[in-house]
């Protein structure tokens, strides 16, 4: 719809609005004194039918005055309505501006044009002076020297004759006369039309127009090669398309990268009749070519067309583009939609051309009115795009063609995609595949979605976020080592399509490859798409590169999660007709199975044995349908995913264990018998029950020989010889009791309370289950199964009672603290969060995944004590709840770079990262909560993540992270997101531990940790090849009984808990949860300015007498050994890295 009458119509109907609240609000007094006493009892009539039918009143009820109810409800009505179109008008006042600032950004200056027009009329100029050569044979090519012909000369012979001359024409073409050029990549089209005299009528046929222009395009380079106004000269290709070398041009010096000037040889107009192109006739004679019969050559066909029409394009371009004020916007618009999606440049691809065509189709046949702005444009061309399919109904521009034109069903016999240009002869997608017209019909879709959506920032999510294949796709594959695909046309009999693309054997495998893997994969997968293959570049000089020389193809699919991991394809019946199909498709995988409803089938069974290993079924499919059918062997074929797995190892299926044996316990504990009071409920508030523990605790037996016991024979201590003992970590439940006179008022009395209560619930366990317990005044640890679960009895009334204060005058007060904050964010904040993401758990399969990968590079950066694993999980649970511009992700390594961008990207000193876990949050709560972020900024914490239930405070990030660390964490994301997306785009092996490995460089002290006593480390990022016996041993751990184990025994934690307390106001330090081997000590710079001496501040200083002023200074010698003594043990050297003092 036209949004400026809609615009108008909500100003008027709000003018309205404002004019009948004054009315009602005159007349409310009067009104309620009238219906003071009436009350109305008309009822309304229901037919047989049970349809309500209009309420029948009296003339008298009919005009009667409204009741008070009525006023209300009427005002509640007018509130609503003003703030909803207060609400749509911001909105669309915000999205023009946005707009008219992104236009203004990417027009070109006054500067550059006059830049621009300076360097085109040099050019012209010059090439004006083209000196005229000798008749020489087409194969001869000994007249050109110091350039190469820009074209791969197969078959080597063909018959004509060339010649060069001065161009008939030289005009400017493409978007920039059009004043449709945007920025940064600025690039200028000029057309050199060849003259008529080196041109011949038969030279449609075998590839002779396209040599002779290659030729001319050579000479017109010698040219240029002397022209001082030429900084560099290149060859490149038009769209990926062999057949249509052109030339770039750059001026030189510093202008060098402000434009581009491509020049296009191009025939006179009229010289070769339209209909000779006709999709379904041969202008390539086989027996040139292989020696066959002579099949059509459609894509030969409209290669040598185009070349025909660019002035005629131009000059419809610019007679439509008149008509409508705002044309030139609107595509520019469009151009930047496309180009952020990676789709307006390469082989098959949509480009700015065509993003104007079809603008002039949708202002031409009435899709979009001649005075909508470019916001409506946009959103009317991403409408026609979603719901036009061009694979199945192409459309025409063509709106009287001649008789000799090809029809609408003779150009999709020919073409996957089409689209006819105004001659009517012409399919302007003659080159893009089906594939690449689905993934702009789904990110069209996708952007409307978002668009239509109030939470989502559009203008961001639509015209500002880059989306390259690694962030969109959750999986993709490389086709490296192309040149196998040669072997691929001849195994799928593809030689006539091999000619009609003139030996491109990449462009004419492709389609035929990507429709086998659709029909392998069909449930598996939402979309299959492909890179286009992007135009080669080369020097002047050099020869032009070979099909084999290309990057690698790249494949990404959107995975259906519901089927993607199936160890199961099952197939038709065996007397079933489409049997013999499936198994063509399958070949030997496919086999005759019997199914537990007694049903037999032909089926392909894929073997896995966990669940990161099903992750790779969809590359077992991929890789046996393309040697199978084409020919293309396992090691062309590199998966981008599964590489990351090396850091975190599996832990799904531990997870999985963990929560079993929890939800065991938790059943248990609900029927327990002879407690005081009976349980309301029992949640789990650690990580591994959420599945984002970074290391789920795994179930251990233990090797009572590597310890000694307890005097009491119930635990386990290390013996003092050995090395430290494998980390078990506690899994924290809390269990809540019900409500009863019985609980004091007196937080110390409720501490007793539920001391005693774990003791209870240690002597029921034990009696009841044979479970080992150990009972504290904090807590209960349940050895079970070879985990350990800490219990925790939680009143939920002791919050409450924490935060109550007498005042003298013996006034109850409520007054907030610590203490309660830190009580509720352990027994209600954290088993709520755990809950919760437990349910996204299950709704996204891969969440746990890219959680634990976060928080992996977290921890290895030194960053996870800053940035808590609370707010890790909510940065990760916002990828999948707010995925915009993306889909959701379905695999772990997409999820983990678009953690990275997030991370990196976001404004976090200007908008709160809202989380609406379970959708509670409404479009107009969002807007308060943003607006009251913004008014109260000041005293809000550095990063600030909002859920439904924490609105104001942010509990998670209150403390941390600091200014300071949160640049560091964006930075850290930002470079580790660059060498990821370069590792994974390589198309070769790579060390993906590099994004892992923290700097160390900016650390003024390194300790280095006796690795003996480091619990963690065999999960370091470089875990060693050797590792220590840690008292454990396989087999399968006893369900109960047996002595308890060392518990949450890390002595690097506890070595780090003792220097920060008795250094951290000299320096910070750091180091990896997981298993890291270095302590990085980074002195703060305020701890080295002399103090005036005090005797109650002197840890760790020493004092200095300079003209009788005694001033401390920090004593490094001492401080440095006393590292050593407090670690003594763990402690195995100091790494000294620092200028900023002698020792």
């Amino acid at each position: 719809s036209c949004r400026k009458n809609t615009t108008k119509e909500l100003n008027t109907l709000f003018m309205e609005l404002l004019d009948n609240s004054q009315n009602e609000e005159e007349n409310e007094k009067n009104s309620a004194k009238q219906s003071k006493d009436s009350k109305r009892k008309a009822k309304g009539t229901v037919s047989d039918g049970g349809v309500l039918r209009p309420v029948k009143l009296s003339k008298k009820e009919l005009y009667k005055a409204p009741t008070v109810e009525e006023l209300n409800q009427l005002k509640e009505v007018r509130n609503y309505l003003h703030f909803t179109v207060f609400l749509f008008l911001s909105l669309i006042h915000m999205d023009d501006v946005q707009m008219e600032e992104l236009l203004k950004e990417v027009a070109l200056s006054e500067h550059r044009k006059k830049l621009v027009d300076s360097f085109v009329q040099q050019i012209t100029d010059f090439l004006q002076c083209v000196p005229e050569s000798e008749v020489v044979e087409l194969d001869d090519i000994s007249w050109l020297s110091g350039v190469e012909v820009p074209f791969l000369l197969v078959p080597s012979t063909a018959k004509g004759k060339f010649h060069m001359e001065p161009p008939a024409s030289i005009n400017l073409v493409g978007s920039y006369p059009l004043g449709m050029c945007i920025k940064p990549k600025v690039s200028v089209d000029l057309a050199v039309t060849i003259p008529a005299s080196i041109l011949h009528p038969m030279d449609a046929i075998n590839q002779r127009y396209s040599r002779k222009r290659a030729l001319y395009l050579a000479g017109l380079a010698r040219h240029l090669s002397f022209a001082k106004c030429v900084g560099s000269l290149h060859y490149s290709c038009l769209h990926g398309n062999r057949l249509r070398p052109i030339l770039l041009l750059k001026p030189p010096g510093n202008d060098s990268s402000k434009v581009t000037l491509r020049i296009h040889a191009i025939p006179p107009p009229d010289f070769l009749k339209p209909s000779r192109f006709h999709p379904q006739k041969n202008n390539i004679r086989t027996e040139w070519f292989t020696g066959s019969s002579e099949p059509p050559t459609p894509h030969y066909n409209s290669t040598v067309l185009g070349d025909h029409l660019p002035l005629s394009h131009l000059q419809f371009l610019s007679a439509i583009s008149a008509q409508c004020p705002a044309f030139g916007e609107g595509v520019a618009l469009l151009k930047v939609w496309l180009r952020q999606r990676e789709l307006d440049q390469g082989a098959g691809c949509f480009c700015g051309f065509h993003a104007s065509m079809l603008m002039a189709y949708l202002l031409s046949t009435h899709k979009v009115g001649k005075t909508m702005n470019p916001y409506q444009l946009l959103r009317n061309a991403l409408n026609f795009f979603a719901s036009t399919d061009l694979t199945e109904n192409g459309i025409t521009l063509a709106k009287n063609p001649d008789s000799k034109a090809p029809s609408l069903p003779e150009f999709h016999a020919a073409f996957s995609v089409v689209f006819v240009d105004p001659s009517g002869h012409l399919n302007l997608l003659a080159d893009m595949t089906a594939f690449t017209y689905k993934r702009i019909q789904h990110e069209a879709s996708l952007s409307l979605t978002f668009w239509d959506d109030p939470t989502v920032d559009g203008f961001q999510a639509l015209l500002m976020t880059p989306k390259s294949m690694l962030r969109t796709y959750d999986n993709v594959f490389k086709l490296v080592n192309l040149v196998k695909l040669q072997t691929s046309c001849k195994k799928l009999l593809l030689l006539n399509e091999l000619m009609d693309h003139s030996g491109n054997y990449v462009l004419t495998a492709l389609p035929f490859v990507l429709s086998l893997l659709q029909r392998g994969l069909e449930e598996r997968i939402h979309l299959l798409v492909h890179s286009l293959p992007q135009d080669p570049e080369w020097k002047v000089n050099s020869a032009p590169p070979k099909h084999k020389d290309q990057p690698p193809l790249s494949i990404g699919l959107l995975l259906n999660l519901e089927h993607a991991l199936s160890v199961l394809e099952r197939g038709p019946p065996a007397d079933n007709p489409k049997a013999a199909e499936f198994r063509q498709l399958w070949g030997s995988r496919s086999q005759l199975r019997r199914f537990q409803d007694g049903a037999i089938t032909e089926a392909v069974l894929w073997s896995s044995s966990s669940i990161s290993q099903r992750r790779f079924i969809v590359l077992k499919i991929i890789t046996h349908l393309l040697e199978l059918h084409a020919d293309i062997p396992n090691s062309c074929i590199m998966f981008v995913g599964g590489q990351l797995d090396v850091v975190i190892g599996c832990g799904e299926e531990e997870s999985l264990e963990v929560v079993q044996s929890y939800d065991d316990l938790s059943k248990k504990l609900w029927q327990l018998k002879d407690l005081p009071l009976s349980i309301t409920s029992v949640q789990g508030a650690h990580q591994a029950l959420r599945y984002t523990q970074v290391f789920p605790p795994v179930p251990v037996r233990l090797d009572y020989s590597f310890f000694d016991k307890k005097k009491n024979h119930l635990g386990l201590v290390p013996k003092g010889d050995q090395p430290c003992p494998c980390y078990i970590a506690p899994i924290k439940v809390i269990v809540h009791m019900e409500g009863s006179g019985k609980w004091p008022s007196e937080p110390m009395a409720i501490c007793h309370v539920k001391a005693a209560f774990h003791i209870c619930l240690r002597e029921l366990l034990c009696k009841q289950h044979n479970y080992r317990c150990h009972a504290t005044p904090g807590y209960l640890d349940v050895w079970k199964d070879g985990l350990v679960f800490r219990i925790q009895v939680a009143y939920h009334r002791e919050p409450q009672i924490l935060r109550e204060n007498l005042t003298p005058e013996g006034m109850l007060i409520y007054r907030d603290n610590a203490e309660a904050q830190a009580l509720e964010l352990e027994t209600l904040h954290k088993p709520f969060l755990t809950s919760t993401l437990h349910g996204l758990q299950q709704q996204y399969g891969c969440f746990g995944v890219v959680c634990r990968l976060a928080k992996r590079w977290l921890a290895s950066q030194f960053l996870l004590e800053d940035i808590r694993e609370e707010a890790a999980d909510l940065l990760v649970a916002s990828l999948f709840l707010h995925p915009a511009p993306f889909t959701s992700p379905s695999s772990p390594q997409v999820g983990f770079l678009r953690f990275f961008h997030l991370l990196s990207t976001f404004d976090w000193k200007n908008n709160p990262l809202i989380v609406n876990l379970n959708g509670k949050l409404t479009a107009v709560e969002q807007t308060d909560i943003k607006n009251d972020f913004v008014a109260s900024r000041e005293s809000l914490p550095t990063m600030f993540i909002v859920t439904p239930s924490d609105k104001k405070v942010s509990v998670w990030t209150k403390e941390a992270p600091s200014v300071q660390m949160l640049q560091r964490a964006v930075m850290l994301a930002a470079e580790s997101l660059r060498v990821l997306e370069t590792q994974l785009d390589s198309g070769e092996k790579q060390d993906m531990r590099v994004a892992f490995r923290p700097p160390l460089e900016a650390y003024d002290v390194l300790i280095h940790l006796d690795s003996k006593q480091v619990p963690l480390l065999a999960k370091a990022v470089d875990p060693p090849v050797n590792t220590f016996r840690r008292g454990t041993h396989g087999g399968q751990p006893f369900a109960s009984g047996g002595a308890l184990p060392v518990i949450d025994y890390d002595p690097v934690r506890l070595y780090m808990s003792e220097l920060r307390e008795a250094f951290g106001d000299l320096a910070l330090f750091f180091y990896d949860l997981y298993g890291g081997t270095v302590i990085a000590v980074l002195w703060k710079p305020a701890a080295f300015e002399p103090k005036p001496f005090k005797t109650s501040l002197m840890n760790a200083r020493r004092v200095e007498v300079n003209d009788d002023v005694a001033t401390t200074v920090p004593n490094v010698e001492a401080i440095l050994q006393d590292f050593r003594i407090i670690g003594e043990g763990l402690v195995k050297r100091l790494e000294l890295r620092t200028e900023k003092w002698v020792v």
